[in-house]
């Protein structure tokens, strides 16, 4: 096994990017010490590109290496940083575990953050006009889905893919906590949800994601708070 405690880390990342945040927070519940660089992605940089040919944040650089692809980033620490586990031991438990990945990171992602946080920060931030009020409105209305649908997993369970913490808690916060820095996410729709995302912002794991700041944007008031 590979000692990390030997190796230097690096994540060029965006504060408000959710696959960013879904590898700080393993990076940050495994206790890997990492270097954040801010990386403006949407602007040509060769320096950019041959870190990462596809342009897409997260990179982190472990030693002289680049890996991409904030899912495969996230087994990657797994495997040479097992403890605390975030993929538990079954076959069928870490099936449940990705599929659920799979969920926030493809569905969630692009029937709700891209409309909301693409259209209210992203637009804005990269020069691209003004939002739609039509993809506002969409992800408006799907998050209520997802919510919901979050709510009926945990009736049945502790977390959400089971009764242990595991990387689709992360990959669901990292959007949820995207989206809850412009106060899109109504926590009353759900207390269980609520409840829940209390549990893993009281992480110190999640120390640092409170702590973003991204100029033009400021915190709201419950952002940061634990008792929201």
């Amino acid at each position: 096994m590979q000692n990390t405690r030997a190796a230097s880390f690096r994540l060029y990342h965006f504060p408000l990017s959710p696959f960013s945040r879904k590898v700080r927070l393993s990076l940050a519940e495994k206790r890997i010490e990492v270097e954040l660089v801010e990386e403006r992605y949407w602007e040509p940089d060769h320096d950019f590109l041959r870190r990462n040919p596809a342009g897409k944040i997260p990179v982190l650089k472990v030693g002289n290496r680049h890996l991409a692809e904030s899912a495969a980033i996230c087994e990657y620490l797994e495997e040479i940083e097992p403890e605390p586990p975030l993929l538990p031991q079954s076959a069928e438990a870490r099936y449940e575990v990705r599929r659920l990945v799979g969920w926030f990171d493809d569905k969630f992602y692009h029937e709700v953050t891209s409309k909301l946080l693409g259209e209210r920060v992203h637009k804005k931030v990269m020069g691209g006009g003004y939002p739609d009020s039509a993809n506002v409105k969409a992800g408006a209305r799907a998050i209520k889905f997802h919510i919901d649908y979050m709510a009926w997993l945990l009736d049945q369970r502790r977390w959400l893919a089971g009764n242990e913490l595991s990387l689709a808690d992360f990959a669901a916060a990292a959007q949820l906590s995207c989206l809850d820095y412009i106060s899109d996410v109504d926590w009353n729709r759900s207390e269980t949800v609520k409840d829940w995302y209390a549990k893993i912002k009281s992480r110190p794991a999640f120390r640092s994601i409170l702590a973003d700041q991204l100029p033009g944007f400021p915190q709201p008031a419950h952002y940061a708070d634990l008792d929201f």
